[in-house]
């Protein structure tokens, strides 16, 4: 172990040293790795993000707009209905992803969910017209 972490001596490796790398490995992938692919296409009048999210409901998700990011959210429970001792819980899970948008108004963003993906529409941040004043100084 001691060897992994420094780097020494990566190129040997003994049947002890395999038979506890196994053994440390996880058996399954990564939930944040996993969670929420987005997929973000760009036209004329704005954004589309199609996001990822199997096995959720359309009650199960939340998108809220706060400081110019709008935040995607999901939250999964399983219900438990017998008295089941379980040893790893992986389909109660919970993911978040936030993305900036810019100052758009909340009306205008739209969005509908179906077979697993969510489509987010997003319109193009409004540029700010430049005005000039005069101040007359007294």
């Amino acid at each position: 172990m001691k060897n992994e972490l420094s780097g020494y001596n990566k190129n040997r490796k003994d049947l002890f040293d395999e038979a506890f790398d196994s053994f440390f490995r996880p058996t399954f992938f990564n939930l944040d790795d996993a969670a929420m692919k987005t997929d973000i296409r760009e036209d004329k009048n704005g954004y589309t993000l199609e996001i990822e999210m199997p096995g959720y409901d359309k009650d199960d998700i939340n998108i809220s707009l706060e400081d110019g990011y709008v935040t995607v959210s999901g939250k999964k429970h399983e219900e438990k209905n017998d008295n089941s001792v379980y040893l790893r819980r992986e389909r109660s899970v919970s993911c978040s992803r936030s993305y900036y948008i810019g100052d758009v108004a909340e009306e205008d963003v739209k969005a509908k969910f179906e077979d697993g993906v969510l489509t987010v529409l997003l319109p193009k941040e409004k540029e700010k017209a430049v005005t000039s004043h005069n101040i007359k100084i007294d």
